[in-house]
C-alpha cells in the first residue's frame, strides 16, 4: 500500500510538472539535452516538490557546482520568484534561493 502511494504521488507529480510545461517559457539549452541524464519533466517535478509554486522560467546550462550541468528554473511562490538549481546529471537540487537579478 505504502508503495503503490508512493508511486502515485510521483505519478501526479511528473503530470503536473507536464502540465506546467505549457505555461512556462520554453526551455533554453537546448544543445546540451544530450548530455542530460535527467529529462525535463522530471528535473521540473524536483524542483516543484523543492519550491511548491509555478515555473515561470526554465533553462539547461552549464554551470559551476555538481556535475556542470544544471536546469535553472524561475518559481513563483507566494508572490515571490526563486531560482532553483537541479542537476541535470544527478537530479540533486543544487539551489533553492531567491531570484536576485544577476
Amino acid at each position: 500500500m505504502r508503495s503503490f502511494l508512493i508511486t502515485s504521488a510521483a505519478c501526479a507529480a511528473f503530470v503536473l510538472a507536464g502540465a506546467a510545461a505549457a505555461q512556462a517559457k520554453p526551455l533554453t539549452g537546448h544543445q546540451y539535452l544530450a548530455s542530460a541524464k535527467v529529462n525535463l519533466a522530471q528535473a521540473r517535478a524536483t524542483a516543484l516538490h523543492a519550491r511548491p509554486g509555478k515555473i515561470v522560467g526554465q533553462e539547461l546550462e552549464k554551470e559551476k557546482g555538481g556535475s556542470g550541468l544544471r536546469y535553472s528554473f524561475d518559481v513563483k511562490s507566494k508572490g515571490t520568484t526563486y531560482e532553483v538549481g537541479v542537476d541535470a546529471r544527478t537530479g540533486k537540487v543544487l539551489e533553492n534561493d531567491l531570484d536576485t537579478p544577476d
